[in-house]
C-alpha cells in the first residue's frame, strides 16, 4: 500500500476548507470510504485516483508522493538557475552529476533563505543559518579527508570528535529553531502551491531534495 497516498489527500482536504463529510460528497463517494482512504486503511482503485488528482488539481505523482511538485512539472538540470560557482568538469565522467547536486542544494538554499526573510525571525534565521554552517562544515571535513593525505592538524576539533560533536550541535540548533519558530510570525502559511509559484524554477530542487531525503530517512525507518 502507497504510504503517501493517505497524509497527501487528507493535506489537500485540509488545505481547502473541507470537511472529511464535504469532500466525499463532492468526489462522489462515501464517507466512511474517503475515511478509509485518509487513514490508509484501504487501497484505493485507478477510478478514484484521477477522481481525486481532478478535484485537487494536483497531478497523479503528487497523490502517490513521487513527487512534490503539484503539477508533475520536472525541470531538466539546465533549467536551474546557476549559482556563482559554475565549472563544468571538462572531461569528468561524473561532472554532470556532480554539477547538477550542486544546483539542487544552492537553488533549495534561495527559498530557504527567501522564506526566512518573509518571517522576519531572527532568532530562527540564526538557528538555521547556524545548522546549515555545521553542515557545510561537516561535508567540507568529509570532502577534506577523502584526500587521505591532507593533514587534519588544521582542525581544532579532532576526526574521532567530528562526527558526534557536528551532530550533537545540529540537534541543539534544530531544538532552537522549534522554539524561535513558537515565537514567530509567519506572513503566511508554506504549502507546496505557494513554493511552486513563488519559485517557479527554483521549486523543483527543493521538492527533489526532500523527495531524495525523505527516501533515504524511511530506509531507517522500515
Amino acid at each position: 500500500m502507497n504510504k503517501d497516498f493517505p497524509r497527501v489527500i487528507k493535506l489537500l482536504r485540509k488545505e481547502r476548507g473541507l470537511r472529511q463529510k464535504e469532500a466525499a460528497e463532492q468526489m462522489g463517494v462515501a464517507q466512511a470510504l474517503l475515511s478509509h482512504y485518509e487513514n490508509g486503511k484501504r487501497e484505493c482503485g485507478l477510478d478514484f485516483l484521477v477522481k481525486a488528482a481532478d478535484f485537487y488539481n494536483v497531478s497523479v505523482d503528487y497523490l502517490l508522493g513521487r513527487t512534490n511538485s503539484r503539477t508533475g512539472t520536472v525541470v531538466s538540470e539546465e533549467e536551474l538557475p546557476e549559482s556563482t560557482v559554475s565549472e563544468k568538469f571538462e572531461g569528468n565522467p561524473a561532472g554532470m552529476g556532480i554539477m547538477l547536486r550542486k544546483k539542487l542544494v544552492t537553488n533549495s538554499l534561495e527559498i530557504i533563505y527567501s522564506l526566512l526573510m518573509k518571517t522576519r525571525n531572527n532568532k530562527l534565521a540564526k538557528a538555521v543559518t547556524s545548522y546549515l554552517q555545521t553542515a557545510v562544515y561537516r561535508a567540507y571535513r568529509m570532502v577534506y579527508s577523502a584526500g587521505g593525505e591532507n593533514d587534519e592538524n588544521c582542525f581544532a576539533v579532532s576526526v574521532e570528535d567530528v562526527a558526534g560533536a557536528s551532530a550533537a550541535k545540529m540537534s541543539i540548533d534544530d531544538i532552537r529553531a522549534k522554539s524561535a519558530a513558537k515565537d514567530g510570525t509567519a506572513d503566511e502559511r508554506i504549502t507546496d502551491k505557494r513554493i511552486e509559484m513563488e519559485f517557479p524554477k527554483q521549486s523543483a530542487a527543493l521538492f527533489n531534495v526532500i523527495s531524495s531525503a525523505e527516501k533515504d530517512i524511511r530506509k531507517y525507518d522500515d
